[in-house]
This record gives structure tokens, sequence and C-alpha cells, in this order.
């Protein structure tokens, strides 16, 4: 089944921890997501929360979401806006973690991705369309299973759904 999905590119660096996703400062606000995701990045990226909007790219290097197992990490990128995380490696753990909560994780060449490029991710196709520099990048594609619980918004909404874990052929 295809699946595109557009937006721009918010440009991020290397070892982007889960501490730098939500700083262990703001921990009180877990009950609060929504003011949470108000301080998404913030020590990364200052103006992150101001220019981000629906269904935009967070494009980040090599070893992204690393550190401690925060589920409320990919939540408040979601909840923030974010639409999809392209990066170059990613710590499994966030990998399965938004998933999980519906944002699908794909790994590329992220160097050829600058800060504002449009881009469009054919996901079942395993590329990435940057529409501002013309090229191709080849990417990662989800597994079956983990691209049928993106589709339904998460895995909470897909075992609702399907009471278990089946992929339709």
């Amino acid at each position: 089944m295809s699946v595109e999905l557009k937006g721009k590119a918010i440009k991020l660096g290397d070892a982007i921890s889960t501490d730098l996703i939500i700083p262990g400062r703001f921990a009180h606000l877990r009950s609060n997501l929504p003011e949470l995701a108000k301080h998404a990045l913030e020590d990364a990226l200052p103006d992150f929360t101001a220019r981000v909007m629906p269904g935009d790219f967070l494009v980040a290097g090599k070893n992204f979401g690393l550190g401690s197992s925060r589920e409320h990490a990919p939540l408040v990128l979601k909840m923030s806006g974010i639409g999809v995380i392209l990066a170059q490696s990613v710590a499994r753990i966030f990998f399965r973690n938004a998933i999980n909560q519906g944002i699908p994780v794909v790994l590329c060449d992220t160097g050829k991705i600058e800060d504002g490029d449009a881009l469009n991710l054919d996901l079942a196709g395993g590329v990435v369309h940057n529409l501002t520099r013309g090229d191709d990048l080849p990417c990662s594609k989800l597994p079956p299973l983990m691209h049928a619980i993106f589709q339904e918004g998460g895995l909470i909404p897909y075992i609702q759904k399907y009471k278990e874990f089946v992929v339709e052929a």
C-alpha cells in the first residue's frame, strides 16, 4: 500500500538524546503532555516549537534517540507536529517507541538534506524525494507489521482494531 508523506525538513545533528528531546527538568509535566510538548527540543533547537508545522520531517544524523527509554519523547514530537523522523541511525528503543506512537522512523543519508528543504517520502517505495534540491534518496522501508501499526496511528489503535498482531496481505 502506497503511503506518501510531505513536509519540510527541520535539521538536527548527531547524537540527539531523549534528554535533548524532552529535558529532564520537565519530567514533572509527564502528566500534562500538551505542556510537555511545548518544551520539545528546546535545548537542541530553541525555536523548534515555533517553526514546526504538522507533517514536518525531523532530520537527524547518527544515533538519534539515544539515552533513556522515554516513551514520551516520540509522543511529544508527534504532538508538536512531526510526521516523520529521518536519520542516519536510530537507537532501537526509540525506533520502537516512535512506531508504537505512530511516527515512522526511516533511515537514509540525511547529509544531502538541508534545513527547510521540502520533502516527500514514499514510505512503501523506500525513497525520499528532496523537492528543493531535486534529489531522490533511497531509504529504509518499515517491516510490514510496523507499517500496519503506523497506518493505524500507533500500537494502541492497532491492537484495538485487530486484537492481536496480524498483517493483512
